[in-house]
């Protein structure tokens, strides 16, 4: 894989984190439970320091990163947010929160699926656990939101 194609898988997973961090953002100020509110704004951190950290590596291979999101990332955010207004509820945030955790992991799935340069690899992988260990919090939130009602 040349370095254009690892930019390119790069800007790929840069778009799938701040599409979290943004719909992570949406749903924190959506929801009503105090600690789902916090859930969710640390999460949003965390995708944003996920971005930054690849767009470093972009820098590094010489690429030009990228900094914004997808349109099907702005397309599950107004859903979101029409879900939030048509009194979805928290369950319903979490739902689509856990939507987009799976998108999130098909992402890194894809990015790993070639042989990438070793230090990419180590982020992408490292990223990948970080990934698996949101989705299955925002599963466990859900599980408990379900239980609960």
């Amino acid at each position: 894989m040349n370095d254009e194609d690892v930019i390119s898988r790069l800007n790929d997973l840069i778009e799938t984190c701040k599409d979290g961090e943004r719909g992570f953002r949406t749903c924190a100020e959506d929801v009503k439970a105090p600690h789902l509110k916090s859930a969710f704004t640390s999460r949003a951190g965390e995708c944003a320091r996920a971005a930054a950290e690849l767009q470093a590596e972009v820098a590094r291979l010489g690429g030009k990163a990228d900094d914004s999101g997808s349109a099907a990332g702005a397309l599950h955010r107004g859903w979101v947010n029409i879900k939030s207004a048509l009194g979805g509820g928290d369950l319903a945030l979490l739902e689509e929160c856990e939507r987009g955790e799976d998108a999130a992991l098909k992402s890194y799935r894809e990015a790993m699926k070639d042989p990438l340069p070793a230090a990419v690899e180590s982020v992408v992988r490292t990223q990948y656990e970080g990934a698996k260990r949101n989705h299955d919090q925002i599963r466990s939130l859900r599980d408990a939101e379900r239980a609960a009602h």
